[in-house]
């Protein structure tokens, strides 16, 4: 029995003012002219004749707004609405009846634009993660330090540290996160074997095992945190720069601590080490070697999914560089570097405010003339640098069974803790260089590393050797120096 209310029941879809369709539909009522019309739609109403139960079925067409027909809210009247070829004839078929062409149109000119605003959507989010992962990889990777049971890691030498690290992938950067308890928790300081502006250094235990680690001061934040960021530089270890354990922000007697654990050496560094010793000159050359292997895998990019940036170092100094038990140098202190990549040409310089020794300061650097937009720059005021440390460890080399005491570079020409200005005026100014002596020259290998010193001294910064090519003179050296040994 048919409920005495009002229910519309409407399959309508409105479409643009162009592309109008127009059916064939079945025609039957009192406004039907003949047995056929044509419209823009085709319809059936049912309604209840009044005080009966009888319904009156009507068919025919609309030609105005399709919307406000099929919607009509008629009392007691129920309209049905359809879109194809005599789609009213019967009401079983109507109410079966295929959705209208217009569905067609709309698809045919509205899902393309959608389609390709989806696109280029996704396009853009790839292109920016792309970009964000292409820097992550050219940038030093940081250690979260939200989780207290995480410290980064590098691989080390043989021994516990060793063991515990074997199951690096090879990529030469180690784990990047080892899982266990803070290293910083589980290490003993044992004796302190050095202060600086930045801290202090002390020689650790952990497991048995001596470990370096250099305490910044809370002022100093900047410098280590700037160099846990270096020391997580993918493929940054190398023999001849100091092996990285962990980094960790402890608190020690109610203060925070800044830790740096690194692996520890004997010798001290090397301004420490050509006070008490002296060396031969095959031992000056594996010291002067060994030290340029260094810089130059700093220096170096190397490209690839696991590539490193080039890096200088900025305060290369005899007292940041350590002298290992087979009395090869290892890079120390990183808290200076500059990081460059090629492929997007971005030179990270950090935030840290602290510039580096002045005694050491390449000419551009003291009359203010370097380039700070160019890592070539940065790259050659390490090369001053290492000249100056050529010629520290060449005074303690003896020749004809002399020696000379051991001397910082300028000794003679500026105070024991010399001012910017003081450095300005004898290297800028005066164009003054460290004395070479002559009896040098009698050495084939002083002679070799008295050219390298003075090529790496040049006023100007473009004019002076690259690392690299210090490298391969030395290798160069050494390799006739093992020839002529094995012809006698």
């Amino acid at each position: 029995m048919l409920q005495r209310s009002i229910w519309v029941f409407s399959l309508a879809i409105v479409t643009s003012a162009t592309d109008i369709i127009y059916y064939n539909c079945t025609c039957q009522g009192p406004y039907c002219s003949d047995k056929t019309c044509i419209g823009r739609t085709c319809f059936v109403t049912e309604q209840i004749v009044s005080d009966s139960r009888d319904i009156r079925t009507d068919r025919g067409c609309f030609n105005n707004s399709i919307y406000e027909q099929c919607s009509s809210n008629l009392d007691m009247l129920k309209v049905l609405c359809c879109f194809s070829e005599f789609c009213n004839e019967n009401v079983t078929m109507f109410q079966t009846v295929e959705k209208p062409q217009e569905i067609s149109l709309l698809l045919v000119t509205v899902l393309p634009i959608v389609l390709f605003v989806i696109f280029l959507m996704l396009f853009a989010f790839l292109f920016w993660k792309i970009k964000q992962s292409r820097r992550k990889k050219s940038l030093p990777r940081l250690i979260d330090f939200g989780h207290a049971d995480i410290v980064n890691a590098s691989i080390v030498g043989d021994s516990t540290l060793g063991d515990l690290l074997d199951c690096t992938t090879g990529s030469g950067s180690g784990l990047p996160f080892l899982v266990q308890r803070t290293v910083a928790r589980q290490v003993t300081l044992v004796e302190c074997v050095g202060k600086g502006r930045y801290g202090e250094v002390w020689r650790g235990l952990w497991q048995g095992e001596n470990v370096a680690v250099k305490i910044f001061s809370s002022r100093d934040e900047q410098s280590w945190f700037r160099e846990t960021e270096i020391y997580n530089t993918v493929l940054l270890r190398h023999e001849n720069i100091l092996g990285f354990i962990a980094s960790d922000m402890t608190s020690r007697n109610s203060s925070t601590q800044l830790w740096l654990i690194t692996h520890y050496h004997d010798n001290g560094s090397l301004y420490d080490y050509l006070q008490r010793t002296t060396v031969d000159p095959e031992g000056c050359l594996q010291l002067a070697l060994s030290i340029i292997c260094g810089l130059v895998h700093l220096h170096v990019e190397i490209f690839g999914t696991q590539g490193k940036p080039a890096i200088a170092h900025r305060d290369l100094k005899s007292r940041n560089i350590l002298v290992k038990s087979n009395k090869q140098c290892c890079i120390a202190d990183l808290g200076l570097a500059v990081v460059h990549t090629q492929n997007e040409d971005y030179l990270d310089i950090g935030n840290n405010p602290r510039v580096g020794t002045k005694r050491y300061m390449a000419p551009e650097v003291l009359d203010e003339t370097i380039r700070t937009d160019s890592f070539e720059s940065y790259k050659q005021t390490d090369v001053w640098a290492y000249g100056l440390v050529l010629w520290e460890i060449c005074r303690r080399t003896i020749i004809n069974g002399m020696v000379e005491d051991y001397r910082p570079p300028f000794y003679d020409m500026v105070p024991h803790d010399p001012s910017f200005e003081d450095m300005k005026k004898v290297v800028c100014v005066d164009q003054q260089r460290p004395n070479v002596p002559n009896t040098w020259s009698s050495d084939k290998i002083l002679s070799s590393l008295m050219r390298i010193m003075r090529e790496s001294w040049y006023q100007s910064p473009s004019a002076r050797l690259t690392a690299l090519r210090i490298k391969k003179t030395l290798n160069n050296l050494k390799n006739s120096l093992e020839q002529r040994k094995q012809d006698c």
